[in-house]
């Protein structure tokens, strides 16, 4: 009888100890396909020599030989490896079915868990053998030798059965599981608490050796879809979709390398297999690591190193001194130089150090993938900083797109003055602007500069190469946010006409799209837009003085060489005086505008870009401060606000009709007209300076540079008294009519 109860306890029955499964499957029921949640194991009803007692002790002890056989059932499944060598049998029928049992089974953190598993019962079986060599030691052998010898199994591997009907069940896998075992280890039973750590560490080596992949080579080693890190679903909404095929739009530009393809929508974290015990930011660190690695062991073949220590100390070179100082580092970059093996090596090391460890340690875990992180940053920071020459790109589109080159743009502006004065034609707008851009690109840029062949016009329905005189015609670029009707849509309402969609668009090469985003690029855009806005509208104010002062000239002249001429020279003079006087208004209001965006706004966060950019080692610093230096560029010219910016709108288009008026006033002067202009623009600076001096605004982010911009303006409380003598009349009177009335 003890040599059939041994049986049992490792999961054979007999004719003393039967399972009433297969009990139930001789009467004609056919056993059940899952795990049974209750015991099956029963002493035989027709045995008669056991004491009731012992009975219920045998009952109570051979549970245990039912959990070893179905625990040993799940490993055997779990770690079924034969759908693997299935294609090589000669029956295809057999591979088949043997495809099918394992189809809903294939989780390499099951087969882990199975290992667990089988090393727990190697442990029960050891315990069940030494016992058998007791018995046979024995003179006389008793049934407590049994149950001294196995109630320690007793504790844990009820539980453990329980968890394993949960994972069958609720088919959990991959990062679920790992976070159920690391719940059921916080438990009062040191037993039951060591059996789960143990499983728990066996998960954790397939959790680990996906990061070294990962972290260490850039590769997601997850054919069954169980890691954190996914690649990118292809069910996206429409909206996703658009964003998503515009990046890999603009990552394709220049080269099609999948490592910016993968870096913009390649991977993303799969919440539902993040472990709860790992917070979100770790994650996050670990995709940007892996992303990071991916970069730097697969460098683009067109990529050549730019040595920018020389040009750091020395200031910009041209492209003839860079050819000739640097012929070693103007070579092509291998995996291997852009992360040594060195660097690899202490990745390896760190996650070797985790894998080793008996428990998991979340402090520890996060010390280490925050370190691996900041090695991945780092390189990646020296990758696109120093060996792309970011600085360099940083200083060009600061030069074009935020006009800091304002000799260039006053030369494009002055030459296109009458083109602009027209609406563009669809069929020539390109050639006909192309013709004061190559003026001003004679006039101004130098063939020193190697950044301006980077730059490109464009207008809503053409892109026209600012270097090349050739006219290339191509389909309207589509942008992040959703295509040209992006920038267009954004900037209907901050439109002067037709021309107001002049954009400029910079040409970016592997590395440098991981910085210079699409989106990122759509701001700039943005921003330029405007600054050449309020610039056309600054000259067209110089232009319409220089007219009157030609004018006056010419009537000075004319007087006195014939005096009969003298009362109209003098009634024209006398009519010219006025204008001036609102000419001038205008004139102080756009010029304080334009210095205050270039010099409080633009130069004063270029220098502290600078400064942060210098300091930094972390990639993802970098880009932190660079939209951050963005947002403020935008905030603080107040294009975030959307009465500010049509206040502004209608200011600079209501100086723009003035001017016209004032060069057309020979032929056709409307007196009507000159009144809505000058009081529409009385009313709108008054609306300016109220809006600026609102509490919301300074309160905000804006106060410092918002004090400059307002003590520029109000320095002798014109607009201050102004604002609030509006207040009090119902219609401001108008400065010009009532004298051109008395002259006309």
């Amino acid at each position: 009888m003890l040599h059939e109860l041994l049986l049992a306890l490792l999961g054979y029955t007999g004719d003393l100890i039967i399972d009433e499964r297969e009990f139930r499957q001789t009467v004609g029921f056919s056993p059940e396909d899952s795990m049974p949640n209750q015991c099956t194991f029963k002493v035989a009803p027709d045995i008669s020599f056991i004491q009731p007692s012992e009975r219920d002790i045998i009952e109570n002890i051979i549970t245990l030989g039912f959990y070893y056989r179905e625990l040993d059932r799940f490993a055997t499944k779990s770690r079924n490896l034969s759908w693997i060598k299935s294609g090589n049998e000669s029956s295809v029928s057999r591979a088949s079915e043997i495809l099918k049992e394992t189809r809903d089974n294939q989780s390499v953190y099951r087969r882990a868990i199975a290992n667990g598993v089988v090393e727990i019962l190697s442990v029960y079986r050891s315990a069940v053998l030494h016992i058998e060599q007791k018995l046979l030691s024995d003179s006389l052998p008793i049934l407590a030798t049994v149950t001294q010898g196995l109630n320690k199994f007793l504790v844990f591997l009820p539980p453990l059965y329980e968890l394993i009907i949960e994972i069958e069940r609720d088919g959990i896998h991959g990062g679920k599981l790992l976070n159920l075992l690391y719940k059921r280890c916080h438990c009062g039973v040191p037993e039951q608490q060591a059996c789960v750590q143990r499983l728990l560490w066996h998960g954790h080596q397939v959790m680990y050796n996906q990061l070294a992949c990962w972290m260490l080579y850039g590769i997601l080693h997850d054919q069954y879809g169980e890691f954190f890190i996914s690649r990118q679903q292809e069910g996206k909404s429409e909206n996703e979709m658009t964003h998503i095929d515009n990046i890999q739009k603009m990552a394709q530009m220049s080269v099609s390398d999948g490592s910016l393809n993968d870096w913009y929508m390649g991977f993303n974290i799969s919440l539902d297999m993040l472990p709860e015990y790992i917070p979100v930011q770790v994650a996050e660190s670990i995709l940007f690591a892996g992303k990071a690695i991916r970069v730097l062991r697969n460098p683009s073949s067109a990529f050549r190193s730019v040595d920018v220590l020389s040009h750091q100390a020395t200031g910009p070179q041209t492209l003839k001194e860079s050819l000739r100082n640097e012929p070693s580092s103007n070579t092509k970059l291998t995996g291997d130089e852009l992360l040594p093996q060195s660097e690899a090596d202490k990745i390896e090391s760190m996650l070797k150090n985790l894998q080793e460890s008996s428990e998991f340690h979340k402090r520890l875990f996060e010390e280490a993938i925050g370190s691996i992180r900041s090695i991945a940053a780092n390189h990646l920071w020296q990758l696109v900083v120093v060996r792309a020459d970011l600085n360099g790109h940083l200083k060009a589109i600061k030069d074009y797109f935020l006009l800091a080159k304002g000799d260039f743009f006053q030369s494009f502006l002055e030459g296109s003055r009458q083109l602009m004065r027209l609406p563009p034609r669809q069929s020539t707008a390109e050639a006909d602007l192309m013709v004061p851009f190559q003026m001003a690109i004679t006039k101004t840029i130098s063939d020193e500069d190697k950044y301006f062949s980077r730059v490109s016009l464009r207008l809503p329905a053409f892109r026209v190469n600012i270097r090349s005189s050739q006219v290339d015609v191509r389909e309207p670029t589509t942008f992040a946010n959703g295509g040209p009707s992006a920038i267009s849509d954004t900037s209907s309402e901050m439109s002067l006409d037709a021309w107001d969609g002049i954009a400029l668009e910079y040409s970016v090469d592997w590395p440098l799209q991981l910085f210079f985003t699409q989106e990122v690029l759509t701001r700039y855009t943005r921003i330029f837009q405007y600054l050449l806005r309020l610039k056309r509208t600054q000259v067209e104010l110089e232009k319409s003085w220089e007219y009157v002062m030609y004018q006056d000239h010419s009537d000075f002249a004319k007087r006195r060489s014939d005096p009969k001429d003298g009362k109209t020279s003098q009634q024209r003079r006398q009519r010219f005086r006025p204008m001036l006087r609102v000419r001038e208004q205008m004139a102080f209001l756009i010029r304080n505008l334009q210095f205050y965006i270039q010099v409080d706004v633009i130069e004063s966060q270029w220098n502290r870009l600078l400064a942060r950019i210098k300091e930094s080692r972390d990639f993802t610093d970098l880009v932190g401060f660079h939209q951050a230096y963005l947002s403020a560029l935008i905030s603080q010219s107040f294009l975030d606000i959307g009465s500010v910016s049509r206040i502004l709108d209608g200011i600079m288009k209501l100086c723009l009709q003035f001017c016209w008026k004032i060069e057309s006033q020979e032929t056709d002067v409307s007196i009507e007209e000159l009144e809505r202009i000058t009081e529409e623009f009385s009313s709108k600076s008054n609306s300016l300076y109220t809006i600026l001096r609102s509490s919301r605004l300074s309160g905000s982010q804006r106060a410092p540079f918002l004090r400059q911009f307002l003590l520029r303006l109000n320095f002798n409380s014109y607009y201050e008294a102004n604002a609030q003598g509006g207040m009090n009349v119902i219609k401001p009177q108008p400065t010009v009519p009532a004298f051109l009335r008395l002259q006309l």
